[in-house]
């Protein structure tokens, strides 16, 4: 039987899915993760806007138009959210949530709506296939923040930890077909809360690991000089920090239930910097939250300036119900697109003014793929990177000579 995989969402979704596949594969089935025609298809959603769920369910229908014959499985946060939306669309054979998503390849003939509660523990999967130059690896599941704008907490469960010998094993594993390991988590900081553990203690124990190591999205009370010595201790650490900042304004990160002050938050950048002059810090910035007035959002961009953010993800609020921050007015869809519009000039200034520092300086860059005459990649430090005369799949270290497209133009400095 064909079988398609697609993912909606995020890393941790990407890695469920890849690891549903791969499941599938050893009982024998073919499978895609592209979207095209196959006989049975399985939906792993996304619901962290309402323009992810939207997505998520126009995409049962181009599965269907691709083969009006197929059956649809539909699995993860938008139908944790609401089954029902997916269980009354033609095509759809069975529904389920968040959990069981290892189950999926078992079940795989299953039918009807059977949404088990949420885990309380983390639920091991299959080790995806490495079908990339970068590979994800899970490590944690769930988050205990609640922010008031955020639904992901109903949908994921509670904060959960996977066991550091998994992680390690799976790691080593990896590694010896995958360029970069990238380690991921709905809420990455907190992982080894519910363990004892911490995330530096399990940075500390990947030293043996023989790829490039990078971490995934960061909350910025997990920044301590704990965690960065240990990053510091890995050879092929990535000096990539993805900050959550979500705003840079004091009175819109407390109506956010954010727990941090942009004081507290600098602080940690410039610890950051201390460890790793050169780091690439990145952020997500939301505009036009509820309670945000044009003197807060001046004050965002006025601070994503002053922490000078090698790339910032501008994206406007969505309400999401279920949420705190859902019963506060709403602004109009004018302001927010407008102030969305402000945020990205700004943050198109800050990545092209990140980039300008590293011409001339020498990357370590994993290319991944042909692109238009040249192998595009990206080095340590994140930034996309096109050469000529790479092969997808090298790491090659090369001279950034110029703005190039999305990123920089480079030579190879070694044959």
């Amino acid at each position: 039987m064909k079988i398609c995989v697609f993912n909606l969402g995020c890393k941790v979704n990407k890695y469920e899915s890849d690891s549903i596949a791969r499941s599938l594969r050893e009982k024998g089935h073919e499978v895609i993760c592209e979207l095209g025609k196959a006989d049975v298809y399985v939906l792993n959603t996304c619901a962290v806007t309402n323009e992810a769920e939207r997505k998520s369910r126009q995409c049962v229908t181009r599965c269907l138009r691709l083969n009006p014959a197929a059956k649809v499985i539909v699995a993860g946060c938008a139908s944790q959210a609401n089954a029902e939306q997916f269980g009354k669309k033609a095509g759809v054979v069975f529904v389920s949530g968040v959990a069981g998503k290892n189950k999926i390849a078992e079940e795989i003939e299953k039918t009807g709506i059977s949404v088990d509660p949420l885990p309380t523990v983390y639920e091991e999967m299959e080790t995806p296939s490495v079908e990339r130059t970068r590979a994800y690896v899970k490590v944690q599941d769930g988050c205990d923040n609640f922010c008031s704008y955020c639904l992901i907490p109903y949908l994921r469960g509670r904060s959960r930890s996977r066991t550091e010998e998994d992680v390690i094993k799976e790691c080593e594993e990896l590694s010896e077909d995958t360029g970069e390991i990238v380690l991921t988590g709905i809420d990455l900081s907190s992982y080894g809360k519910n363990t004892g553990g911490s995330l530096a203690e399990l940075i500390g124990k990947l030293t043996g690991i023989n790829c490039r190591i990078r971490l995934g999205s960061l909350e910025q009370g997990v920044i301590d000089d704990e965690l960065l010595s240990a990053a510091a201790s890995l050879k092929k650490f990535c000096p990539q920090f993805h900050l959550s900042l979500q705003s840079g304004s004091d009175a819109v990160l407390k109506k956010m239930n954010r727990h941090y002050t942009t004081d507290k938050y600098f602080e940690k950048v410039t610890l950051i910097r201390t460890y790793f002059p050169e780091a690439n810090i990145t952020t997500d910035l939301i505009c036009g939250f509820p309670t945000e007035t044009e003197e807060n959002f001046g004050e965002s961009l006025a601070f994503i300036e002053k922490v000078g953010f090698g790339q910032v993800h501008v994206f406007g609020y969505s309400a999401r119900k279920g949420t705190v921050a859902a019963k506060y007015p709403l602004l109009s869809p004018e302001v927010v697109a407008d102030r969305c519009e402000r945020a990205q000039t700004v943050a198109n200034g800050l990545h092209a003014r990140y980039l300008e520092g590293l011409v001339g300086k020498e990357l370590e860059v994993l290319f991944e793929e042909e692109h238009d005459g040249y192998t595009a990649g990206y080095g340590r430090e994140y930034a996309r990177v096109y050469a000529k005369g790479a092969a997808t799949g090298e790491i090659r270290r090369v001279v950034a000579t110029e703005l190039f497209r999305d990123g920089l133009l480079a030579k190879i400095t070694e044959e």
